[in-house]
């Protein structure tokens, strides 16, 4: 079980200082807003974060669009709510300078790119299957079905209100290991600019029985073009010999997935 708990608090503790601002041509009236700044953690999604966000700009735009969906983008692009902060930050950090600039819409919702988002009961579903996914990886699904719908709530609530100790009392569970000290599978999702995620069946050991490092699992993934590929999580590049089954109990995100941004 993950048991390096400053690793877990650190990562916990990510931050990400973002300024939002209208897009101007949604501006309503003569006087353009003052744009909108916040520390949000890597670990959360636009949606659970931007409450305040939406009620600051809300009074700006047309009240045709008060009800509208908000969505957000940087530097035009759209980006996916069902993201993690962390991940949609670490993909764009050749262009970003702090504080990150992004852009508030309420108008012109981009069909083709994303996802409708009509409540956070919508980012719970997602992040419960995730959950599930993961679990179905690493156990074979054993210890989410065991678990009560209380511990659900728990998981759920601890990331939306951002409690550390009320997450990890329960998550502590999904990051235990069997008595060969691995889990079956490694959850994990490989991110490469606008391209769809990969992900694949990969174990945490080798055929030998000998712990997977990075490197080796860039390998798997990239062939003889391992070497040359960069990885971002957190913000932070791991050491290429740090073992996979290490990265997957501590530096997984809430979801209980690697998210790993790759760079050429």
């Amino acid at each position: 079980m993950a048991n390096d708990r400053e690793v877990l608090r650190e990562i916990w503790d990510g931050r990400v200082p973002v300024c939002f601002q209208l897009d101007s041509s949604e501006v309503n009236g003569l006087q353009a807003p003052d744009p909108y700044y916040l520390m949000v953690p890597r670990l959360s999604y636009f949606p659970l974060v931007t409450d305040k966000v939406r009620r600051h700009f809300q009074r700006y735009i047309h009240p045709d669009k008060h009800d509208a969906e908000m969505w957000v983008d940087f530097n035009g692009q759209p980006l996916k709510w069902h993201y993690p902060i962390g991940v949609l930050f670490d993909l764009h950090i050749p262009e970003i300078s702090l504080p990150w600039c992004l852009t508030i819409h309420f108008d012109k919702f981009p069909e083709a790119e994303l996802l409708h988002c009509s409540s956070r009961e919508a980012v719970e579903s997602y992040f419960m299957s995730c959950i599930k996914e993961a679990d179905v990886l690493k156990h074979r699904s054993q210890v989410v079905s065991n678990m009560q719908k209380k511990d659900h709530n728990q998981l759920w609530l601890g990331l939306q209100n951002d409690k550390f100790d009320q997450f990890w009392a329960v998550n502590r569970k999904l990051m235990e290991v069997g008595s060969d000290e691995t889990f079956k599978y490694i959850p994990f999702r490989l991110y490469q600019g606008d391209e769809p995620f990969i992900q694949r069946l990969v174990k945490p050991v080798t055929e030998e029985g000998q712990r997977k490092t990075l490197f080796q699992f860039l390998q798997e993934i990239y062939a003889e073009n391992a070497s040359k590929v960069k990885v971002t999580t957190h913000g932070v590049e791991p050491p290429s010999d740090t073992p996979l089954q290490w990265m997957s109990e501590h530096l997984s995100y809430p979801d209980n997935f690697l998210h790993l941004c790759v760079a050429f």
